[in-house]
C-alpha cells in the first residue's frame, strides 16, 4: 500500500511504478527560462508523469501585486489541471523537479495539501536522482483516464499580510525567511525592486534542508527548525520566501521533521513590498 505523503525514494516509487492508484507529475521549472522545464519533459520523463508549469499552472499571474510574483491559482483552476492529470481525490501522487524539489515540486505538494489530499510526496533527490540510477524514462504524452476532482483550499493553512503586519508588534509567531542569505540581509536582490527582509524573520534557507541533493533526517532537520523557534510552536511559525515558492520547500522540510500545523504568508517578499507602507 503506498501512503507517501512528504518525500519517496527514487527506490521506493520503481517498485510501485505501475500501481494504478499512482499518478506522477514532472514540475521541472526554471526561473530565468519560462520554457526550459517543459521542453525538458518533452525530451525525457519519468513513464506516465504529466507536466505541470508554475506559472501557467501552480499560480494566477493575473492577479495584483499583492499577491506576489507567484500568487496561488484559484482552487477551481488548480483542480482542473489535476484532472487534466488524472489525478482524482484517491490518487497516490508523486511530484518531482529536476533535482531536489526546490521549485515547483514542494509547491504542487503544498497546492494539493491546500485541498486536503494527504497523498502526495515529492520523489527524494528529483528527475537528477532517477537518471543518476538509470532507471525508466521515455518521451511518451500520457493519457489519462477522466477523472473529477472538486475541492477549496483550507485558508486556515496560510495567513494574509494583516497577521504579518500585527506580528510586528505581538512576536506571536517567528517568520522563517527561505531565501539565500544575501538576499535576506538584502546584499542583493536580482528579482524584486527591494532589497531586504519582513521585519523580525529569521533566515533559514531552503538549501538548508539537503544534502547532496536529497533531504536531509527528519532528527536533523527537526533540531535545526526548533533551534530557530525557540520558545514557539510549530503551530506559530510562518513562512515565506520572495514570491511563496521555495517557502514550501521549508513547509515540507517541516513536515519530514515531524513539525505540523505551520502556514505559509503566500505573498511572500514581492507581496510585502507592494505596499508602500512596508518599505
Amino acid at each position: 500500500m503506498m501512503n507517501w505523503n512528504t518525500i519517496v525514494s527514487a527506490e521506493a516509487l520503481l517498485e510501485h511504478l505501475h500501481d494504478p492508484e499512482l499518478v506522477i507529475v514532472d514540475a521541472r521549472f526554471a526561473l530565468g527560462d519560462a520554457l526550459l522545464g517543459e521542453a525538458a519533459w518533452q525530451e525525457s520523463h519519468l513513464p506516465n508523469a504529466s507536466y505541470v508549469h508554475l506559472d501557467r499552472d501552480l499560480s494566477d499571474k493575473q492577479k495584483p501585486a499583492q499577491f506576489g510574483r507567484h500568487p496561488l491559482p484559484n482552487a477551481d483552476d488548480f483542480c482542473h489541471t489535476l484532472m487534466r492529470c488524472g489525478i482524482s481525490r484517491q490518487s497516490q501522487v508523486v511530484v518531482y523537479d529536476a533535482s531536489d524539489g526546490a521549485m515547483a515540486a514542494a509547491r504542487f505538494w503544498y497546492l494539493l495539501r491546500l485541498l486536503g489530499h494527504e497523498k502526495v510526496a515529492v520523489l527524494d533527490g528529483g528527475f537528477a536522482r532517477w537518471s543518476e540510477l538509470g532507471l525508466p524514462v521515455n518521451s511518451d504524452v500520457p493519457s489519462h483516464l477522466p477523472s473529477l476532482y472538486h475541492a477549496d483550499f483550507d485558508l486556515l493553512q496560510m495567513v494574509g499580510v494583516d497577521v504579518v503586519k500585527n506580528n510586528l508588534v505581538s512576536n506571536e509567531f517567528v517568520l522563517l525567511d527561505a531565501r539565500a542569505p544575501e538576499r535576506y540581509r538584502g546584499d542583493i536582490e536580482p528579482i524584486d525592486k527591494v532589497a531586504g527582509h519582513i521585519p523580525g524573520a529569521l533566515n533559514r534557507p531552503y538549501s538548508s534542508n539537503l544534502e547532496n541533493g536529497r533531504f536531509r533526517s527528519p532528527e536533523l532537520l527537526k533540531q535545526d527548525f526548533l533551534n530557530l523557534l525557540g520558545a514557539h510552536k510549530a503551530s506559530e511559525t510562518i513562512l515565506y520566501c520572495g514570491s511563496g515558492v521555495t517557502a514550501c520547500h521549508n513547509l515540507l522540510a517541516m513536515e519530514i521533521a515531524g513539525l505540523s500545523g505551520v502556514k505559509i504568508f503566500p505573498p511572500s517578499w514581492s507581496g510585502w513590498i507592494s505596499d508602500p507602507e512596508n518599505l
